[in-house]
């Protein structure tokens, strides 16, 4: 489904920059609204609720959740989100779904199109006030101990699952990728499930690494998500990590050239699009 079109104002840039300062923290309120609710529910739900059933609810409930906060974004008119290709994994078999990781609304974006994805996530958000609830009962899995990710990991395929894996472990700080984590080749090898890989492309730095959830961006912003390659089960990890961070290499370092960079190396917060706008 797209959706969103970019939208040339009529009136002053002050008007301007003070609707797109209401659309950013209007959307992070109503976005702390919606998982603040969830979790307080969750919290009821977690201990009353058969597992298997837990964990559906959950996962749907996150899904439907995200979803509503990026359509209420993109009404706004001042965020654009192309996430078509994601609805071709909904009925998919088991896999790896392994993103590349530009900024905090990755995840969001991936499982607002997604009804049973698990979801790996820093340990200590599982008892974040905002997510903590909501991602026990969803029966997300925390990345450490790795031995014990591996493990949930590999156990929850078997209820029909996708897993969301960001290979870089977090937001990308050197372009265009960071050094890989070698858990997604010995996740895949062990469950003996395939990566899909998926490539995130934004014209904009917002939420990246370091970026302050309150700092305004450039606006609007654009978001497309497309499907990339999808490797099979590795028989070798090594040789399997070495393939996926070459792929990663190529397809973003292509996608970087489009944009407008500074003199570090990185995109530039001014730059609003690639070689044409993204419609959606």
């Amino acid at each position: 489904m797209k959706t969103g079109h970019a939208l040339t104002f009529p009136f002053s840039s002050l008007l301007a920059r003070i609707y797109d300062y209401f659309v950013l923290y209007a959307g992070l309120i109503w976005l702390g609204f919606l998982s603040l609710c969830w979790t307080l529910i969750a919290s009821l739900l977690y201990p009353l609720l058969p597992e298997r059933k837990g964990l559906y609810l959950g996962r749907y409930v996150i899904m439907m959740s995200f979803r509503l906060y990026l359509a209420s974004l993109s009404l706004s008119q001042r965020c654009s989100f192309d996430l078509s290709e994601l609805d071709a994994l909904r009925s998919d078999e088991p896999l790896i779904i392994a993103p590349n990781h530009p900024c905090l609304l990755d995840a969001v974006m991936i499982i607002s199109r997604l009804p049973n994805v698990a979801c790996v996530m820093k340990s200590q958000l599982m008892n974040n006030v905002f997510l903590g609830a909501g991602a026990r009962l969803a029966r997300y899995i925390p990345n450490e101990p790795i031995r014990q990710m591996v493990m949930q990991a590999t156990r929850d395929f078997k209820t029909g699952s996708h897993l969301l894996l960001f290979p870089e472990g977090t937001r990308t700080v050197r372009q265009p990728i960071n050094d890989l984590k070698g858990s997604i080749a010995v996740i895949a090898q062990k469950a003996k499930v395939p990566v899909q890989t998926v490539i995130i492309e934004t014209n904009s730095p917002y939420l990246s690494k370091g970026w302050s959830l309150f700092r305004k961006p450039a606006m609007p912003i654009s978001y497309k998500v497309r499907l990339g390659k999808r490797f099979s089960p590795p028989e070798n990890t090594h040789r399997f990590m070495a393939e996926l961070e070459d792929y990663f290499t190529g397809v973003l370092a292509d996608e970087s050239a489009k944009m407008p960079m500074l003199e570090n190396g990185t995109p530039s917060i001014d730059a609003q699009n690639f070689d044409s706008p993204i419609q959606l």
